[in-house]
């Protein structure tokens, strides 16, 4: 009797910690076309806030390696921004006879960059190494660096991991912090937090879904 309740509390201690552990990796197929879309929004105290969404496609041009070759460009931008009690929007899926004044001269600023083409290399981490655009238009190179936010860690990750990554993009520093939060059937899911400074200051705070299809692999 007493060997069989061993047995059965080793078999318990075995299942209870024998939890699920994936390898995050980008995965993506040479030839295919992905459709990303990105928010975002930004407080700062009572004086100012912004939201804004991002939609592109981005064509795989070449895999090789666990080094990608994209090919990238914007279909939609919209923007809401609240600064000293005036309300400024822009959606560039509106005609100018939907935008009022505010909003066409976003449009003159705006409407180049839907023009605009970004090649990029990127390794299967997450990590971009190098961005060129066509036409070569001001800012455009850094929004699309900001479409890969997410450095995946190098080992496998289970249920409660934490990693850490860093970006600096023109003196402002984000201290990202991403803990698993569930690992399901199709999608792991993470908490996001982290630190904002420089010439700048703030919280990071978010969730993100990482499709299992495109981006793991599992470990067994």
């Amino acid at each position: 009797m007493k060997k069989l309740l061993f047995l059965c509390f080793l078999m318990l201690s075995i299942n209870v910690n024998a939890q699920e552990a994936v390898l995050l990796r980008l995965n993506y197929e040479k030839g295919v076309t992905y459709d990303i879309s990105m928010k975002s929004s930004q407080e700062m105290g009572t004086v100012m806030s912004m939201g804004m969404t991002l939609d592109m496609s981005v064509k795989i041009l070449e895999v090789k390696d666990g080094i990608y070759e994209s090919e990238m460009k914007f279909s939609k931008i919209s923007m809401d921004m609240l600064q000293g009690g005036n309300i400024m929007s822009y959606d560039s899926s509106k005609s100018d006879a939907e935008l009022d004044d505010t909003g066409k001269m976003m449009k003159a600023q705006m409407e180049p960059m839907l023009e605009a083409v970004i090649f990029a290399k990127g390794n299967d981490l997450g990590e971009v190494l190098e961005t060129k655009v066509e036409p070569n238009i001001p800012g455009v190179s850094e929004m699309g660096k900001q479409t890969s936010t997410i450095i995946y860690p190098k080992g496998a990750v289970k249920i409660g991991t934490t990693w850490t990554s860093s970006k600096n993009e023109k003196g402002m520093v984000m201290d990202f912090v991403y803990k698993v939060k569930s690992i399901l059937k199709d999608k792991v899911e993470l908490d996001l937090s982290g630190k904002v400074s420089g010439m700048a200051s703030g919280d990071i705070t978010g969730h993100i879904d990482i499709d299992k299809k495109r981006e793991f692999q599992q470990i067994l």
